[in-house]
């Protein structure tokens, strides 16, 4: 054991969890399997597992002093300066380390991600000089991220293609600087947060997702080993020894097979078999599949690849890649792998017919999604005083709800609307005189400066001794790309939720408008709450999250009934924005507000309509966009929501005309 024991906690001794255990285990065997993204709550032993995984590796062998940590025995691991030094003295310095487990910090920068070329210095005195970022430091181990969905989808581009390629390179104005970046990826994520997109998640060549365990015995287990640890780690690792030692060579032994372990031809066929059959798109999917059924052969010291490491493959390569739509649950279907891994063993001498057979289970299952799609929504409207909960209209594409462009730099992923930012990741549109020290310099612009006031060694009017013009770049001369980029929203959905919405089915026909919205949001990263108002108040179901989902389940069990405090809705909404403005002063504020106008409650003596109007105002003045959604049908319209979109100059829009045109005719740019 290695001097750490006791001191990390051992991974043998992690209760339950097996199916991500075993995930991190094959990525250790197989390195260019492509990481792992555990999905599920805090508290799971997540990064727990990750760390006594790494404890319990031998060390490995590095090459003394270099920040890389480069492998002394493989070349096409080694940095430029190890390989430089190797061909010149043939014989590298060596040293032993532990695998590092290396954390990314949520808020980490590119820069801080991948390192940084001095700019500055290479321009004034011709020098590459490169200061290494947490790729370089995790090379040869393990990149922990957690709340990997929270992360700037840039940042999370460039984890996946330093993972796949195993090479990290830093350019920056014609000045590049590459390094080698093998490391085994691991992702964390709580779905209730917010998804990655599907193209990244596909990125991901292993899922799993972590519960906490609901055994009493198992949970009394886990209570009794930390204690231990806590109490006595040195004492805990021993007891463990044993077990870590056996699967230490395990693992050992499955890396030292890999090479040697085959796949056939019969099970390669059922790789694509199963793949076409869960309607997967890509072939990466087969691809991962092939390569992580072979370590799991390898692990199980087999040397030729079954049906059932075949089977634990899909378990672990397919969840996250099978096809849904927005807010439907991203689960396998056990039953259907089952049956065709079955057809493939009776039909495997008779191929047309297993082709037949495959496409039958897709066809019904259309079929039975598109009978589910054409649910009747009719039901009786309710009086004032009672409550019910309506279905959900169905949901409809809807035009882009555009935001202007905002000069305040913003933070951020998303596509919704163009804003200046401070990442490196956005479009370069201009350049400016830096604050402070930066390393993303405009060259076209500090060249064009220092132009204009050439400094030259000697000589007189511009002119040196041998009478040329020189240009020599001065520090006043730097110039800062400004770059542009698209970010998300932060929006409300305002819910009119009494008992006038109950009339004519308009709550059927108004959750189903909310619900398309939210697909919208949720396709271009946006953040979503939802706040209702009914009865004498307003309640905020979801504060701002970057989870469309947990707002369309909000939606859905949302019921009607009461009268309208329309006032309480709007202050409610105020407050919200405000306290995000708090919290975070780059937000881009949205409120979608769904409501008849009929305001029947106020918050004071005030006439209700009147004291709403007066609110609405406020939103203009606070500079919040806002689209209104008049849900008012009767033959006599008041066009009271319509007030209250001219008070808060926002957007108005008919839901007879949104319904009936679908919205993506009938939704204008909000300006």
């Amino acid at each position: 054991m290695s001097c750490l024991a006791g001191k990390v906690y051992s991974f043998t001794a992690i209760v339950g969890q097996d199916k991500m255990k075993k995930a991190l285990i094959l990525n250790v065997i197989n390195p260019k399997l492509g990481g792992v993204l555990i999905k599920g709550q805090k508290g799971t032993a997540k990064s727990t597992a990750v760390r006594a995984l790494a404890d319990l590796l031998p060390e490995i062998e590095v090459v003394e002093g270099c920040p890389f940590g480069c492998n002394p025995h493989t070349e096409a691991e080694m940095c430029p300066h190890c390989l430089e030094k190797k061909l010149i003295e043939d014989k590298l310095p060596l040293s032993h380390r532990k695998m590092k487990v290396v954390t990314l910090p949520i808020n980490a920068t590119e820069d801080r991600v991948v390192g940084t070329l001095d700019i500055e210095r290479a321009i004034k005195h011709g020098e590459k000089r490169f200061e290494p970022g947490i790729l370089a430091d995790s090379h040869r181990g393990f990149l922990y991220v957690d709340e990997v969905n929270l992360l700037d989808d840039h940042i999370v581009d460039i984890l996946l293609d330093s993972a796949a390629m195993g090479v990290n390179t830093v350019e920056r104005e014609g000045i590049s600087f590459s390094h080698p970046a093998h490391f085994i990826l691991v992702g964390t994520m709580n779905p209730e947060e917010g998804d990655l997109r599907p193209q990244l998640l596909d990125r991901f060549a292993l899922c799993v997702e972590v519960e906490g365990i609901s055994d009493t015995k198992e949970r009394v287990e886990i209570i009794k080993r930390r204690m231990s640890y806590e109490n006595d780690p040195h004492s805990f690792g021993h007891r463990w020894e044993d077990t870590q030692e056996n699967l230490r060579r395990q693992v050992l032994a499955a890396e030292a097979l890999l090479p040697k372990t085959e796949i056939s031809d019969d099970m390669l066929h059922l790789i694509a078999e199963i793949c076409v059959g869960m309607d997967v798109h890509g072939h990466r999917a087969d691809i991962v599949m092939m390569k992580t059924a072979k370590t799991i052969a390898a692990f199980h010291q087999r040397r030729e690849v079954t049906e059932k490491d075949v089977k634990e493959a899909a378990e672990l390569a397919l969840p996250h890649r099978m096809k849904r739509k927005p807010f439907e649950e991203q689960k396998l279907d056990q039953e259907k792998l089952e049956q065709t891994i079955e057809k493939h063993k009776k039909n495997r001498s008779e191929p047309e017919q297993a082709e037949q057979e495959q496409k039958e289970p897709q066809e019904s299952s259309h079929r039975a999604y598109r009978q589910a799609g054409n649910q009747d929504d009719q039901k009786e409207a309710p009086d004032n005083s009672s409550s019910k909960t309506f279905d959900v209209g169905t949901p409809f594409k809807t035009r882009d709800i555009k935001m202007p462009k905002d000069k305040l730099p913003r933070t951020g992923g998303g596509r919704r609307a163009k804003s200046v930012t401070g990442s490196k990741s956005g479009k370069y549109v201009r350049s400016t005189i830096p604050k402070d020290k930066t390393t993303d310099i405009a060259l076209d612009a500090t060249i064009r400066a220092a132009a204009i006031r050439p400094c030259l060694p000697a000589g007189r009017n511009g002119k040196n001794e041998t009478g040329k013009t020189g240009l020599k770049i001065e520090k006043p001369d730097l110039r800062q790309k400004v770059r542009e980029k698209k970010v998300g929203a932060s929006i409300l959905f305002v819910v009119d939720a009494s008992g006038s919405m109950g009339a004519k089915e308009r709550m059927v026909v108004a959750k189903g408008a909310v619900l398309s919205l939210l697909i919208d949001a949720y396709q271009r990263r946006d953040k979503v709450g939802l706040i209702a108002f009914r009865r004498k108040s307003a309640e905020l179901l979801l504060p701002l999250t970057d989870s469309a989902e947990t707002a369309q389940s909000y939606l859905r069990e949302l019921p009607t009934g009461g009268k309208t405090p329309l006032s309480h809705g709007l202050t409610l909404t105020l407050e919200t924005f405000n306290k995000e403005r708090a919290k975070n002063k780059k937000v881009l504020p949205l409120m979608v507000l769904i409501t008849d106008g009929k305001a029947n409650v106020s918050l004071s003596e005030k006439n209700a309509v009147e004291e709403a109007g007066e609110i609405a105002e406020k939103f203009a003045e606070a500079k919040i966009k806002s689209l209104i959604i008049d849900t008012e049908n009767d033959f006599l319209n008041l066009g009271l929501a319509k007030e209250i979109a001219n008070a808060c100059d926002g957007e108005y829009i008919k839901l007879e005309e949104l319904e009936a045109e679908k919205l993506a005719h009938m939704v204008k740019e909000i300006n």
